[in-house]
């Protein structure tokens, strides 16, 4: 679903509201619109569709998105729309503050490629590079700055920097700007801005420290909160399973009849109706209670299908996603993906059946080599770690690690398969028009990411163990078989066959022996590719979470994604619903008061329980108080002694607003830099009229 996108233009006196949702319909200038397209922007993402429009509109922005969802976009072309040109005389007008320099460095790659037909310069202020280049880069009055915290705030600091003509803020990443420690200097900087400015803050999270930041700096910030597709029920299990495509129903019968337990619901999503069916005929022959929905089925019987599973007369319903929507089954117990979905969105989609009103469920996703890169993808999109199930290792395995089941399990059920298809002529028949519909599936199946069709060649999916849930089920035999196929031998054909003394084998030890460093270095980088795991652990937050409460107060406009239209049989009853739940606010009298159970004093956290609990620490008051708070310590858990208390403030130094900064800001680096290049005036320093005066006359007497 494309969500309306409200342009600034309009004509002849009629607001434009364009449902296109391209960057046409933003009524960007000429020269920014050529720039995204050039840079190989055609439909702008989520994220992109809901920032844009309200940034153009200078509105303080606070989005939540991930990395990889088109963020860096979302405040480029405003700013882009904003500066318009350069202006090489009024100083930086747009700041954007970075957490690490990859970040920064990427950012400034962006503003280069995309903005390279508005002619604005762009200046990286990172720690660890030369302040002297920096300080030459700033005096040459970039129109934008893209930096990290640190090393800015030291600029600022060292140079007495003015930021008065700061229009444009941006903190990327603005939770692990205060994961690394940021905190002070980001309060710092911020309290040297402009107090009319337009501020952006991306994150992917929303902390209880960012909610604060974000009521304190910004000016009605609207909240886009775009992560709501992205979460699943906290009690939902994840299990994946890969399989070759041929094994792909002997694993599904295994899960049905040795795993899942017989007294509960169960939902098995297909590809296509003729899947569908084919498993439906499957799960006959061997007895499993089923039915089945899919959009071609008569309305009359889907209903009917529908009523069974939902009364609990049968415990398995197999479906495709067209046929999902709109079913309302309250107390699904397992979800089984025999096709992976193409789409992470349509994963949480059908896994979010699951695991409802808090009970707990098991989401089962059988996966074969084609579907590997749609598993990467939806990794990115949830933030979490992909992890494959060593062959050898049986401890301390991750918990939703990918690997398989017993072999023995599966060639047991895949010969019964096998036994079935050449004895029954329609089992054989559908077996044949499931391939060709599954080819014709792939033509119109959405193509995964092209990092996830990469990083997929590094990754080693066939020696993957089995998952721990399985193992007390494997057999010697198909551990046997693994080692076997995971074997390599030390030595070539040459050597293992011939004799020491032979000519073959003496070439190839010399030819070993010469390319032993090589040999050495191809070993390790597969171990480090192993370990690496495609760059998919994320970072994990060690910052305290906000509440429901805490963001209401903090933001009066909150846009979420729209919900999906159900469909139009389940429409009329929960419409029925919804208006008998409907009040007048306006008229509508309760029959208690609001405040009724604290005068009745049952509020668990009032306002007196919280009063007493309150106590107020003085400060010493007289000299032998004063050395023992000086003597202070406490245990140090690494020392194994009692060590004594820092004083936080030690080596800092009290800026004008009141904030406490480490003390080697300040040095003397810029005034050496000005005396060694004969620069008198500073940066953003403003010249008062005697000084304009004299220049006046001077340039009369050149004259």
């Amino acid at each position: 679903m494309i969500p309306f996108v409200y342009t600034m233009s309009a004509a002849k006196g009629k607001s434009a509201s364009n449902k296109s949702g391209g960057f046409q319909s933003m009524g960007l200038s000429h020269p920014v619109l050529k720039g995204i397209l050039k840079r190989g922007y055609k439909v702008p993402t989520p994220i992109q569709r809901k920032t844009i429009p309200l940034a153009l509109n200078n509105r303080d922005v606070v989005a939540m998105a991930r990395t990889g969802s088109g963020k860096t976009a979302c405040f480029l072309i405003p700013m882009f729309e904003k500066l318009k040109t350069r202006q090489p005389t009024s100083g930086a007008r747009a700041l954007i503050l970075s957490p690490t320099r990859e970040l920064a460095l990427q950012t400034a790659r962006f503003i280069k490629e995309m903005g390279r037909f508005t002619g604005l310069k762009a200046s990286t202020i990172l720690g660890g590079d030369s302040m002297e280049g920096q300080f030459s880069a700033l005096h040459e009055n970039p129109d934008i700055i893209v930096a990290t915290p640190g090393r800015f705030l030291h600029l600022c600091i060292e140079m007495d920097m003015n930021l008065k003509n700061i229009q444009f803020v941006v903190y990327d990443e603005a939770d692990r700007l205060f994961e690394m420690g940021f905190g002070e200097q980001l309060h710092e900087i911020t309290n040297r801005l402009p107090v009319h400015k337009q501020t952006l803050l991306f994150s992917a999270t929303l902390p209880k420290i960012l909610v604060e930041f974000a009521k304190a700096g910004l000016d009605n910030p609207v909240l886009i909160r775009l992560d709501v597709e992205s979460k699943l029920p906290e009690g939902l299990k994840l299990s994946f399973i890969n399989c070759r495509p041929e094994e792909k129903l002997a694993v599904l019968m295994c899960l049905l009849k040795r795993v899942i337990k017989p007294d509960t619901q169960t939902v098995v999503f297909a590809a296509t109706m003729h899947h569908v069916e084919y498993i439906h005929l499957i799960l006959d022959k061997v007895g499993i209670s089923n039915t089945y929905i899919y959009s071609n089925l008569d309305p009359t019987a889907r209903k009917i299908n529908a009523a069974k599973f939902q009364s609990g007369k049968v415990k398995v319903l197999v479906v495709t996603d067209v046929a999902a929507r709109g079913i309302d089954i309250p107390h699904l117990d397992n979800v089984i993906n025999f096709h992976f979905p193409a789409k992470s969105k349509l994963f949480v989609h059908r896994v979010g059946r699951c695991a409802r009103a808090g009970r707990s469920g098991i989401a089962y996703n059988i996966v074969s080599p084609d579907e590997y890169p749609a598993l990467l993808d939806l990794h990115l999109f949830l933030g979490r770690s992909l992890n494959i199930v060593p062959a050898t290792k049986k401890e301390n395995i991750p918990e939703e690690s990918i690997g398989r089941l017993p072999k023995g399990m599966i060639e047991e059920e895949l010969s019964d398969l096998i036994t079935w298809h050449e004895d029954n002529t329609d089992i054989y028949n559908m077996e044949k028009v499931c391939e060709n519909a599954y080819q014709q599936y792939l033509r119109s199946r959405p193509a995964a990411s092209t990092e996830s069709n990469k990083r997929v060649k590094e990754l080693n999916f066939e020696t993957a163990g089995i998952l721990p849930e399985f193992q007390d089920q494997n057999d010697a035999v198909s551990e046997f078989l693994l080692k076997m196929k995971s074997y390599r031998p030390p030595g070539t054909v040459f050597e293992i066959l011939s004799k020491p003394g032979s000519t073959d084998y003496k070439a190839m030890k010399e030819k070993r022996s010469f390319h032993k460093d090589n040999i050495l270095n191809h070993h390790r980088k597969i171990e480090e590719r192993e370990n690496k795991i495609a760059n998919l652990k994320p970072v994990e937050s060690n910052l305290p979470s906000s509440t429901t409460d805490e963001i209401a107060n903090a933001f009066k406009e909150v846009v979420q994604p729209k919900k999906r239209k159900i469909d139009s049989l389940y429409k009329n009853e929960k419409a029925k619903k919804r208006r008998k739940l409907e009040k007048d606010e306006e008229f509508f009298i309760p029959y208690a008061a609001v405040d009724k159970h604290t005068e009745d004093g049952l509020a668990v956290n009032s306002f007196a329980t919280e009063a007493d609990k309150a106590t107020l620490d003085f400060t010493a008051d007289n000299e032998e108080s004063m050395r023992l708070s000086k003597q202070l310590k406490k245990w140090d858990r690494k020392k194994k002694k009692m060590v004594a208390v820092e004083n936080p403030k030690a080596a800092k130094i009290r800026t004008e607003s009141g904030v406490w900064i480490p003390a080697s800001y300040k040095t003397q680096k810029y005034k050496q830099w000005k005396d060694k290049n004969n620069v008198e005036n500073s940066y953003g320093a403003e010249d008062d009229g005697d000084n304009d005066e004299a220049e006046a006359s001077t340039n009369a007497k050149n004259r």
